[in-house]
């Protein structure tokens, strides 16, 4: 007499069902969460936006300080003084400290869901994701770094155009400074993140919309990725080597926001 239990043949069928349709699943559920948390690093980036703005509304046109380690200088977050070596909560800590604490008080929203140094070792559990380019009243030394950085909006010339906050994959710990390149020798310095996709980062820009950019050059793409993947070897500063890099260049110079070239 057939009874109603499944035989081995039948429950290995069945098994065998389940891994190809987790099989043909996965890529799609894994492409849908990223696509959520793009969703989210966009709403961190644009809460940050608007917080910036309010700032300098409140403040006679000055921008926040876009340079951590000047609290001096109203920096936006703040570094602990232990630096790479503090631990997360000490750095959450000092982003409380900032002037854009009072304005985003909830300490999830300075951190991209997607960002993947916290749990490697050799970035020393970084936290906060994005930056603010040297140019909007950033930077400590302006003739290093080549550019008279603007100190209020005013400075600011057609703002649609000029980056606010970017997500930023600096291999020290934490993003130091402020995110720059070097607009007179025309090189990278800091590494930005490319988390949702693998060409793709989260920009801000001062008339406060946010998109999400893509980058042409594989080369300047996978330089970027060996900040992530090889923090301990990586180089900072870079040339475009190719026409796709120059062109990927030339839209950050431009979107880069300065009161003067040195």
């Amino acid at each position: 007499m057939r009874t109603n239990a499944f035989t081995l043949i039948e429950l290995l069928v069945v098994i065998a069902i389940i891994a190809v349709l987790m099989a043909v699943l996965m890529p799609s559920l894994n492409v849908a969460r990223e696509q959520a948390r793009s969703i989210h690093c966009r709403g961190n980036v644009r809460t940050l936006t608007m917080a910036w703005l309010m700032y300098k509304d409140e403040n006679d046109g000055k921008l926040t300080g876009g340079f951590p380690e000047r609290p001096d200088q109203g920096a936006w977050v703040q570094i602990p003084p232990g630096g790479v070596n503090s631990s997360i909560e000490e750095k959450k800590d000092y982003i409380k400290r900032g002037t854009m604490w009072p304005y985003v008080k909830q300490i999830e929203v300075y951190r991209c869901p997607s960002d993947r140094r916290k749990n490697s070792p050799y970035h020393k559990y970084a936290y906060r994701t994005y930056s603010i380019p040297g140019g909007m009243n950033g930077v400590a030394r302006t003739g290093e770094w080549e550019v008279k950085p603007c100190i209020k909006y005013g400075d600011v010339k057609q703002p649609a155009t000029k980056i606010v906050f970017l997500a930023e994959c600096d291999p020290r710990g934490y993003n130091m400074g402020s995110w720059v390149i070097l607009p007179k020798s025309r090189q990278w310095v800091d590494p930005f993140g490319i988390w949702h996709r693998d060409n793709s980062s989260t920009l801000s820009f001062a008339d406060g919309h946010v998109d999400m950019h893509r980058w042409l050059s594989r080369g300047l793409i996978d330089w970027n990725l060996k900040a992530l993947h090889e923090p301990q070897s990586f180089q900072f500063t870079r040339s475009p080597q190719d026409e796709e890099e120059m062109e990927d260049f030339e839209f950050v110079l431009n979107a880069y926001a300065c009161k003067a070239i040195q």
